[in-house]
This record gives C-alpha cells, structure tokens and sequence, in this order.
C-alpha cells in the first residue's frame, strides 16, 4: 500500500517537472510559405505572431486571418503532440515501474 503510495506521489512529481519542461519549449507553426509565423509553447501559450507586412495591406482581411488560423492550428498540434509524447513517457514509466 506504501509503494502504491509513493509511486502516486513519483508520478505526480514527474507530471510536474514535464509540464515546468514544457513551458520551455517553443515550437513554431507557419502558413502562406511563412507570410504568418506562431510560436508556442510546449504548455499550449502564444509566444510569438510574426506577420510579413503585405498582408498588413488593405483588402487582405480574410487572407491574414485564415494564414493566422492555419499557422496557429499547426503549432497547437504540434504542442499537443509533444505534451502527449511526454506524458507517455511519464505513464510508460509507472507501468513499467509496477504501479500497475
């Protein structure tokens, strides 16, 4: 029951020190052939907009708007995707560490 106990609190920690190792990690999402540049965090925080200045021009509205939907999709996939690859090392560890 103790070590049921103490590998609780182990994962808890571990779940802790991967997201403070997230928050780190920057990852970056494009769209236009990089008129529109995001970057985010591992932890799923906007970091960065980088926007080329064309499409600061009249009537592109629309445009700028669906490049920085795209751009900023792709880096929010991107970050899930590296949250999960973390956690499953987290969780990997606790079966295989006989929690389970």
């Amino acid at each position: 029951m103790f070590n049921l106990l103490g590998k609780l609190q182990e994962a808890k920690q571990q779940m802790e020190d991967v997201k403070k190792r997230m928050e780190g990690v920057e990852i970056s999402g494009a769209a236009g052939d990089g008129a529109v540049k995001v970057t985010v965090t591992g932890a799923r925080q906007v970091t960065n907009l980088d926007i080329a200045g064309h499409l600061l021009e009249p009537g592109k509205k629309e445009e700028l708007e669906d490049l920085l939907l795209t751009a900023l999709n792709r880096a929010l996939k991107e970050a899930e995707e590296a949250w999960e690859k973390e956690m499953k090392g987290v969780a990997g560890g606790l079966l295989g560490g006989g929690l389970f």
